[in-house]
C-alpha cells in the first residue's frame, strides 16, 4: 500500500505518479489540504511567493489559480526558465502544485478587459494548455472557473473529455465549480447535481469538486454527503471548495466549514485564494488544518524539511 499524504515527504510528494497520488489521497480518509494562491499579485509577504506562504502554513496541495501556462507569472519566485517554472515552485514548498484550466464560454462571460483578471491565452481549458502544463510538471489540471468568467458545466465536460484524452494517464483531473461562475440558472443547488458528476465522471475526472457546504446559497452538508457518496460509488475522489471569499472570514467560520466537509465526507479539503486577495488568511490555512487532521499531523507537515 502506497504512504498517505500525512506522511510523504517532499521528495516522495513532488515526484509521485498520478496512480501514486491518488492512492496516497484516498488513503489519508480526508485529510488532505489544497490552498489557492494567486501568482500574478504582489505577495502577502511581498518576497515570499503565496505558494510558499501557504505551504508553511501546511497546505499540502498548492492550487495555482490564474497562472498561465503559456507566459507563467509568479511574483517573488526566483527567475527561471518558463518551463520550469511549476518545477520551482515545488522545488521551494515540497508540495503538489495544480493549476486551474477555464472552459469558458464567451457569450456568457462579463467584461473582465483591461484588468488584473482578464482572461489570458494560457488559462483556457485547451488541449494545448493542458499538455504544456504537464510538461511543467504540474501533479493536478482543476476544470473550473472564476468569479464572471462564464465556465458552464456543459463547457466543462467538453474540455474534459478532450483533455483527458490528452494527458488523463498522466496528470490528475478534476472538474466542477466552486459558484455560479457567472452562468444564470447554474447557481446555488444548480452548480452541480447528480447528473453532472456521472458526465464528469464519464469524460475522464479522477477528482469531482463541489462548493463546501455554506459556502453557496442552498449548498447544505447533507446536499454535499449525498453528491460525495454518488462520487465516491463512481470510483472518484472528491474535493470540497472555499471559492466564496469566506477564506477571509474569522477562524470560528472555517472551522465550521471543515468539520462540514468532513462530515461530507470528502477527501481534499479547499481553502480559496481571496483572504487579502492572493491567499487565504495564513491563521485559517493553519486553522483548517489542524480541524481536519489534528495539530499532530498540522505541525508535521509544517515543519518537515522540503530537504527530505
Amino acid at each position: 500500500m502506497a504512504k498517505r499524504i500525512l506522511n510523504m515527504t517532499a521528495e516522495e510528494m513532488t515526484h509521485a505518479t498520478k496512480s501514486e497520488l491518488i492512492e496516497a489521497i484516498a488513503g489519508s480518509e480526508g485529510r488532505v489540504l489544497a490552498s489557492e494562491t494567486i501568482g500574478i499579485t504582489i505577495p502577502l509577504l511581498t518576497d515570499v511567493t503565496n505558494a510558499e506562504f501557504a505551504a508553511s502554513m501546511g497546505a499540502d496541495l498548492i492550487l495555482l489559480n490564474m497562472f498561465d501556462v503559456q507566459e507563467p507569472k509568479i511574483m517573488a519566485l526566483p527567475e527561471v526558465e518558463k518551463e520550469e517554472t511549476v518545477r520551482e515552485v515545488k522545488r521551494l514548498t515540497g508540495r503538489m502544485v495544480g493549476i486551474n484550466l477555464e472552459p469558458v464560454e464567451e457569450s456568457y462571460a462579463s467584461d473582465n478587459k483591461e484588468n488584473l483578471w482578464e482572461m489570458s491565452a494560457g488559462r483556457y481549458a485547451t488541449v494545448e494548455n493542458a499538455i504544456q502544463a504537464q510538461k511543467m510538471g504540474v501533479d493536478l489540471i482543476v476544470l473550473t472557473g472564476n468569479p464572471g468568467n462564464g465556465v458552464s458545466n456543459p463547457a466543462i465536460i467538453s474540455s474534459l473529455k478532450a483533455i483527458s484524452e490528452a494527458v488523463g494517464e498522466k496528470i490528475m483531473l478534476a472538474a466542477g465549480k466552486m459558484h455560479a461562475s457567472g452562468i444564470i440558472g447554474e447557481g446555488g443547488e444548480n452548480i452541480i447535481t447528480k447528473e453532472d458528476i456521472r458526465q464528469f465522471a464519464e469524460a475522464g475526472a479522477d477528482i469531482i469538486l463541489l462548493p463546501a457546504p455554506g459556502t453557496v446559497p442552498g449548498i447544505t452538508t447533507e446536499y454535499v454527503r449525498k453528491l460525495i457518496s454518488y462520487a465516491h460509488s463512481l470510483k472518484k475522489l472528491t474535493i470540497t471548495s472555499i471559492g466564496t471569499s469566506q477564506e477571509g472570514a474569522d477562524t470560528d467560520t472555517i472551522k465550521r466549514i471543515a468539520l462540514e466537509c468532513k462530515m461530507a465526507g470528502t477527501d481534499i479539503h479547499h481553502i480559496g485564494d481571496s483572504g487579502y486577495v492572493g491567499m487565504a488568511l495564513p491563521e485559517n490555512i493553519m486553522v483548517y488544518g489542524t480541524v481536519i487532521r489534528g495539530i499532530r499531523h498540522q505541525y508535521h507537515r509544517m515543519a518537515q524539511s522540503i530537504r527530505r
